[in-house]
């Protein structure tokens, strides 16, 4: 890119500043500035607006940040005073004000030493959600960690690569920008995707900071942003163990903001694959309606492509929650239909970490399968460690084998992948209820009737809990709540979901709890 104004031209690529023919000298950080604010410039750029892109988020005195600016004015002619090109807004930041024409370069043609000076668009976006990993900034006085900082970002494209539905930008494109003050949305048009990952590590002594940020690379709008710190005993493992967390968490962030992004489409313009995003938020409802509409958008998306494994496994996943809220019609038919559609998933694709998660779940819920459902998860998650619903389920799983300790270590991993989602609390809760720890049980169950107030499987274990320590009274609230969202549910012999798990001891405490509760 290089833009003109005046009788100068500023060439991102080059890094380089002309005034006619003359290069005229910049440092580095007013280089970045100076392109920044061109860049920028229908808008007004704030303090930290510059503080983030030009010192990567450390702090600076406005005396240092004055005296940049002053430098980029200085070099294109302009002045404090005058103000003609950077103009400054009193409390609210600085712009780019002069008429400036903007080209950027194509491909040089071979042989010829000629180079476009044309708007060359860059290649179209994907069908899938697209996004690239910028080299992580090296922050401090630690030169030789630049390695550690590469290597963190060759974690991180390999652990987001193997999230199946998203299209992930090589090392080899992204770290042509190394070194560069880069806008997230040249790199969007350069590199034909729609979001950006970029950050920086900070070591100071044995300890390393590493700060991480994404971004919507066609409106330059933060969608995440998050830190973690570390000890450097062991490189590797650290590497590991942030990729991971980074991939975790930017999974269903993405997914939600493609959600958002398709629910704004016109109906009829709808592919597959549109359905199968539009139906995700209603599959993890808590009213019958919305879960029935997001199962008839999944059935559309089938329709339309009868091999769409994960539309085949979430479908199933959706019948299983029908079944365990007692919302199904025909209890039997939802079944069968259920694991027929697990197992269409399967075999449309067994290697997909959704498609082995849903089709888990399902066929350890409704089968004598469960030993060879956990086997299931476990390769999903070898598949991709930092599927946070993967190892949500896996927790659900060992609760129905009777194995609540390792259901807390997985449901534990969960929230730690995705923090934002309170609703795993319900199955931390229902782990804690079938080791006897009521206090920490109905504790887990109330904050997670905070996020979903409807959830019948909350209220069981809630209701339960309460009976087992006495409090009847609560019991008997918690019940007739039940009852009200759950029509169907009578005593606890009629309660769906209970013959999922297997050991008989724990089986016999929560039945037991119920018949107290319902009394």
């Amino acid at each position: 890119m290089e833009y003109a104004f005046g009788e100068h031209r500023l060439d991102i690529k080059r890094r380089e500043l002309r005034r006619g023919d003359a290069l005229v000298g910049l440092e580095p950080q007013v280089f970045d500035l100076l392109a920044y604010l061109l860049e920028h410039r229908e808008r007004v750029v704030g303090k930290d607006d510059l503080l983030r892109v030009i010192w990567r988020g450390r702090v600076v005195s406005d005396s240092a940040l004055a005296t940049r600016i002053n430098a980029a004015r200085r070099a294109i002619g302009d002045d404090g005073e005058s103000q003609r090109l950077i103009r400054t807004l009193p409390r609210k930041g600085f712009r780019f004000v002069a008429n400036v024409r903007e080209t950027r370069r194509g491909a040089s043609y071979p042989g010829t030493g000629v180079t476009s000076e044309t708007d060359a668009a860059g290649p179209p976006l994907p069908e899938k959600p697209s996004i690239a990993v910028l080299p992580f900034t090296n922050i401090g006085e630690y030169p030789e960690q630049q390695h550690f900082a590469d290597g963190m970002v060759e974690e991180i494209i390999t652990a987001l690569s193997r999230i199946s539905w998203l299209f992930v930008i090589a090392r080899s494109s992204t770290f042509t920008y190394k070194g560069q003050m880069v806008d997230v949305k040249r790199v969007g048009r350069e590199l034909g995707v729609r979001y950006v990952l970029d950050g920086s590590v900070r070591k100071s002594r044995d300890r390393v900071r590493i700060a991480a940020q994404l971004l919507d690379a066609e409106s330059g709008m933060h969608l995440w942003a998050d830190r973690f710190e570390g000890t450097l005993d062991d490189i590797f493992d650290l590497q590991d163990r942030v990729a991971i967390r980074v991939a975790g968490v930017i999974e269903p962030t993405l997914e939600a903001v493609e959600v958002h992004r398709l629910s704004r489409r016109p109906t009829h313009d709808l592919t597959a694959h549109d359905f199968y995003l539009r139906a995700l938020p209603g599959c993890y409802s808590c009213d019958t309606a919305s879960l029935q509409h997001a199962h008839d958008l999944l059935e559309r998306a089938i329709e339309r492509d009868s091999n769409f494994a994960p539309a085949l496994a979430i479908a199933a996943g959706c019948r299983q929650f029908l079944a365990v809220s007692g919302w199904a019609d025909d209890p039997e038919a939802n079944r069968a239909k259920a694991v027929e559609l697990a197992r269409r998933g399967l075999r449309a694709d067994g290697n997909d970490p959704i498609v082995l998660t849903e089709a888990a779940r399902v066929l350890g819920y409704f089968t004598e399968e469960l030993d060879s459902a956990i086997a299931m998860i476990e390769r999903a998650l070898a598949l991709n460690p930092s599927h946070a619903r993967g190892w949500y389920w896996n927790g659900w799983l060992r609760l129905f084998a009777g194995h609540p300790d390792m259901a807390l270590e997985h449901f534990g991993t969960a929230i730690r992948l995705n923090p934002r989602n309170r609703p795993y609390l319900t199955g931390i809760g229902a782990a804690h209820f079938f080791s006897r720890r009521y206090a920490a049980a109905i504790q887990a169950l109330l904050a997670s009737l905070e996020e979903l107030p409807g959830w019948p499987t909350t209220y069981r274990f809630l209701a339960a809990a309460y009976a087992q320590c006495g409090e009847l009274q609560k019991a008997r609230e918690a019940v007739d709540r039940l009852r009200a969202i759950t029509p169907a549910f009578s005593t606890p012999a009629d309660c769906s979901g209970v013959p999922a798990f297997r050991n008989r001891e724990q089986l016999a405490l929560y039945r037991d709890g119920l018949l107290a509760a319902a009394a």
